[in-house]
């Protein structure tokens, strides 16, 4: 057995025992000592956010992919939940026909960027049949085009102590995945789906698809892309909008 098999038989081992035997403390001392510790783990999710989100990226972290589909299973309906932003910033981005959009990437990177839609689209692409699952329990499978995030952070160069890309919208609904989610082959910077432009309803001129977790993950509008190494100084400091205030959804949403 390799060292990594037997680092993460211990701990998911360790995990499970420890909450087995109603050792809370001790699981999430264990989860700790790895980094393994999501954003909110003091909300209401608790440990088991802790053991849920510990677990996945011991055992799936790298080398686990969601299922892709053939074009004869895409969905005839794509539902959206959600208006698009009514703000002057995007109004005016929309009206140019995103000419005047930018996407900023900064933070824990070597090379503070912006791009223009045109300056994405002539990077290296990936097209995926991916199911987009809300989790208000409607589903939908899609065709989606756009640049893989691993190589535009590949271009930025992130930092050794980026822990987290936390992704702003030109709405209020930021968002933020780790660096396990940002370098998955299967996470996509979208700017095309079903062949076409991104459509307005679905987060043009930019979204984020993370097709391992659920829709709320999934960015619509997105400007700004920061690379940090903690997420606790931005905003309720529990990972995302959706995270924040009563009620709110967990920040790993993996399926």
């Amino acid at each position: 057995m390799n060292k990594l098999m037997t680092r993460r038989k211990l701990i998911t081992t360790g995990l499970g025992v420890a909450a087995g035997a109603s050792g809370i403390a001790l699981a999430a001392r264990l989860a700790s000592q790895y980094g393994l510790i999501p954003p909110d783990n003091g909300g209401v999710f608790g440990i088991g956010e802790t053991l849920t989100y510990a677990a996945q990226r011991m055992l799936m972290s790298h080398h686990s992919l969601a299922r892709e589909f053939s074009r004869s299973e895409i969905s005839r309906v794509a539902p959206v939940n959600g208006d698009p932003p009514e703000t002057e910033v995007y109004q005016r981005v929309l009206h140019s026909g995103f000419a005047d959009w930018r996407l900023t990437v900064d933070g824990l990177v070597a090379r503070p960027s912006s791009f223009t839609l045109e300056q994405l689209k002539r990077l290296p692409s990936r097209t995926q049949i991916t199911l987009h699952a809300c989790e208000m329990g409607w589903s939908f499978i899609a065709e989606w085009t756009g640049v893989p995030l691993s190589d535009l952070l590949s271009s930025v160069g992130i930092l050794p102590q980026a822990r987290y890309v936390v992704l702003f919208p030109l709405d209020a609904w930021w968002e933020s995945i780790d660096m396990s989610d940002a370098l998955h082959p299967q996470t996509l910077l979208a700017y095309a789906m079903n062949g076409e432009q991104l459509p307005v309803p679905h987060g043009a001129p930019l979204r984020l698809r993370l097709p391992r977790q659920l829709g709320y993950k999934n960015t619509k509008y997105i400007s700004h892309i920061k690379v940090v190494d903690t997420v606790k100084n931005i905003g309720e400091g529990v990972g995302g909008s959706n995270s924040e205030g009563k009620g709110a959804y967990s920040w790993y949403a993996g399926m």
